[in-house]
């Protein structure tokens, strides 16, 4: 019996979100940083809180406010549902949205339904998603086609080296994929956006970048959902190195670094990011815009209300955090900064 490489990606991809839901996923010691931050309050704002503008934009799209939908799943027949609830979400609400990796939709075309959220969402700015140890060269005609056939507007280049060595039988060999990337943005055609999937890209990664085409970079720094644990929940149904699961770089340490040394560079701030006021203070520390994942996971089987349910209550937050600080816009946000408590 041959090894069909698209059925295992598929069962893997199902695994991931059964785990996401049962098991102790998040970091258990490791924060995001941001309880370090304080975003300056001002009793005296001239603000009007019915008046606050969260828009923004961000790959060449427009915002109603500076969130994307973080990339979950894709692949298995739940993840059709996940995705497309997510989808009709951020339509209704104006953000962007992420997939999962599409290589499972370059494996088996069967997959490619669970990724079709274009219908609706026709408004969204819709990211694709393939990683790092995939890109090679020969790899650039079958991502096009997935990424036409999704209608995507740029694509995220994920890099994974810890969950990669976590996975059984995981893409290990990073040798040369920084070249690979820049070869991927010139030959691709799309926006090309680098993204960690929870460890974080911090100085020494970032200095790497310098010189490197890529439209944008999601820090996904340390301190939410760590894929070190889940992929050792799914490997062995239980943590075997829990140092391994704690290894990252916290997200506002992340951002802060990438910040300073890429200062030009637009960039995503996720790893963590629970509430309105983790959003304030990354995009007051310098991120365009911030994403959110695992905390959309459930509410996406549930319903597309749940999910637009769990967003409202997020935005409310932010808009009410400019408003206390006196900001009626992001510009204005950024210019406050933040106040370092330790």
């Amino acid at each position: 019996m041959s090894f069909d490489p698209g059925s295992a990606l598929q069962h893997r991809k199902r695994r991931h979100i059964d785990v996401c839901l049962t098991e102790a996923v998040d970091y258990q010691t490791v924060t995001t940083g941001f309880e370090r931050y304080r975003l300056p309050y001002n009793a005296l704002t001239q603000t009007d809180l019915r008046r606050i503008d969260l828009s923004t934009e961000f790959l060449g799209s427009t915002l109603r406010a500076p969130v994307l939908i973080g990339a979950m799943t894709g692949g298995a027949q739940l993840s059709g549902i996940i995705n497309r609830n997510l989808a009709a979400a951020a339509q209704q609400l104006g953000l962007g949205m992420m997939l999962g990796s599409q290589r499972v939709m370059i494996d088996d075309d069967a997959a490619a339904a669970s990724f079709a959220v274009r219908e609706i969402a026709p408004d969204v700015l819709v990211i694709g998603n393939i990683g790092l140890a995939q890109v090679s060269p020969a790899i650039v005609p079958g991502l096009a086609t997935a990424l036409g056939r999704v209608g995507a507007d740029a694509v995220a280049v994920h890099t994974n080296p810890l969950q990669e060595a976590m996975q059984h039988r995981g893409d290990t060999d990073f040798s040369g994929s920084l070249h690979r990337l820049s070869e991927l943005v010139d030959a691709l055609g799309y926006p090309v956006m680098l993204k960690e999937v929870g460890h974080g890209i911090g100085a020494v990664a970032a200095a790497e970048l310098v010189g490197c085409p890529v439209a944008a970079v999601d820090v996904a720094g340390a301190g939410g959902t760590s894929w070190a644990r889940i992929e050792q929940f799914v490997r062995y149904g239980e943590v075997r190195h829990p140092a391994l699961a704690e290894w990252g770089i916290p997200t506002a340490q992340a951002l802060t670094e990438v910040r300073a040394i890429l200062p030009d560079m637009p960039l995503v701030a996720s790893g963590g990011i629970r509430t309105g006021m983790d959003a304030a203070k990354a995009l007051a520390m310098g991120a365009q815009v911030v994403a959110i994942a695992r905390p959309l996971l459930a509410p996406a089987i549930e319903s597309v209300a749940a999910v637009v349910d769990w967003l409202e209550v997020f935005l409310e937050e932010l808009v009410i955090c400019l408003h206390g600080c006196g900001a009626q816009d992001l510009d204005a946000l950024r210019a406050g900064g933040v106040v370092a408590t330790t």
